[in-house]
């Protein structure tokens, strides 16, 4: 409020006191999308309009979606008669894989997608190739894509560029993936991407908004009827600090949850 930290060192500190680190991809500082705008030829930051809204999850950024995921919400709790398998998301915002995906272009990240992935790299439709094919797919298109963003995607732009010539595939269109493709106010420059994408985070709609999106992500409407009624309930495999993995006596069952909370990622700590 007072200006006296920038809104990037604010979000690192909490995903420090959430528990949140470099080295740990099944815990990575997660980040906002900021933007919604991936199609102008110009950014307009005094515009409402350009930015995500920062009060509603990934999964809640259209109504149309918004009332699939509720549904899904309601069915299981019909047909399975089990509360606590009842969520909205079966899948996460942050995980392994994903910040591995953003990143696979530079080495070491290059290496740990491919074991992740069986020691390939994925089917080329699906590898990080685009901005605003994965804002699209994270916020409208795929029910299971409720990704958010790495701290990368504000400082860093290497990881956008495939400086290492790696042969990432081809997708079904025929293009060939290298760079990441960026939107055209960006002018196919990296680091004017980052730039105006810093400035963005930085800038009044986000200082006047960003609360709302760390409540969703680091406080009170991560779990609970806050949770529900936000439409922000995740699996309960996904909150860790809500799993007593100690009383399970079974090796079976221990073993799954342990191998889908490192696959899928898990909530951080409420600050």
């Amino acid at each position: 409020q007072k200006r006296e930290i920038s809104n990037f060192d604010y979000l690192m500190y909490l995903n420090t006191l959430a528990g949140r680190s470099y080295n740990d991809y099944m815990q990575y500082p997660v980040f906002p999308w900021v933007l919604a705008d991936y199609h102008s030829e110009t950014l307009n930051l005094t515009n409402p309009h350009t930015f995500r809204d920062l009060s509603k999850p990934m999964g809640a950024q259209t109504l149309e979606r918004k009332h699939k995921f509720i549904q899904r919400f309601n069915e299981v709790e019909k047909t399975e008669g089990d509360l606590s398998a009842q969520c909205h998301y079966c899948t996460h915002y942050s995980s392994a894989i994903i910040v591995a995906s953003y990143l696979v272009r530079m080495e070491p990240f290059t290496q740990t997608f491919c074991s992740l992935q069986g020691g390939s790299f994925d089917v080329a439709d699906r590898m990080f190739h685009s901005v605003k094919s994965t804002w699209e797919s994270a916020s409208r298109d795929n029910m299971s894509d409720v990704r958010e963003l790495i701290p990368e995607f504000f400082y860093l732009p290497e990881f956008l560029t495939n400086a290492n010539h790696f042969e990432l595939g081809c997708m079904q269109d025929g293009t060939v993936l290298g760079d990441v493709q960026l939107p055209p106010w960006a002018d196919g420059d990296p680091h004017k991407f980052i730039l105006l994408h810093r400035q963005a985070l930085e800038s009044d709609y986000v200082s006047a908004h960003l609360h709302c999106w760390i409540d969703l992500i680091f406080g009170y409407k991560q779990h609970g009827s806050a949770a529900v009624e936000a439409v922000n309930t995740y699996h309960p495999y996904f909150y860790g600090d809500k799993m007593d993995l100690n009383n399970i006596k079974d090796p079976l069952i221990k073993s799954t949850i342990l191998g889908f909370i490192s696959n899928f990622g898990q909530i951080p700590k409420q600050v």
